[in-house]
């Protein structure tokens, strides 16, 4: 295992046709800025355009290139703060071309695993690691080994197979 960058995820994007990413937590305000980001869209206050501006420009450029991005969150109904706010800004990641489901929590599968994780084609896995408190841990932890990747595939496709797009959802 290796440990992955912001910068080396955005070349496993560049180099990489599909990728894929999993959300499992129902609140990640304790992420760095996520906090404040929720606080500002239950004010009705506008968002940082700053805050996502990165993660916006990197999307433009990859699925402008080729790259599929797609990403199920899992998540539990009746909302919670952090859901409405997912659901409310989801539009602006459509926008620069991510491809977003949900899948309500009821619906998934068993045994959905603690940390989200990133597959990039079916060869690289990237997992989030969480402290207890729901901080992120910097970067993503890399794993390469074929059969699990093919689990991870695996369980992408049955995941990608139930999950509701962005604009059917969220009617």
């Amino acid at each position: 295992m290796r440990h992955l960058s912001f910068d080396d995820l955005a070349e496993a994007m560049r180099t990489h046709r599909r990728a894929f990413h999993l959300e499992v937590r129902d609140d990640y305000s304790g992420v760095a800025g996520e906090a404040d980001r929720v606080r500002r869209f239950m004010n009705g206050e506008q968002q940082d355009p700053g805050a996502s501006a990165r993660w916006h420009a990197l999307m433009r450029e990859v699925t402008a290139n080729g790259t599929e991005v797609q990403r199920v969150r899992v998540i539990t109904e009746p909302h919670g703060d952090y859901t409405h706010f997912s659901v409310g800004t989801t539009a602006a990641n459509i926008e620069v071309g991510e491809d977003i489901r949900w899948l309500p929590r009821q619906d998934a599968p068993a045994h959905l695993p603690d940390d989200d994780w990133w597959l990039f084609d079916g060869e690289l896995a990237a997992y989030t690691v969480f402290t207890s408190d729901g901080a992120a841990l910097p970067g993503w932890v890399a794993i390469t080994d074929p059969a699990i990747v093919a689990q991870y595939a695996q369980r992408r496709d049955e995941l990608w197979a139930k999950a509701i797009p962005h604009n059917e959802y969220a009617k």
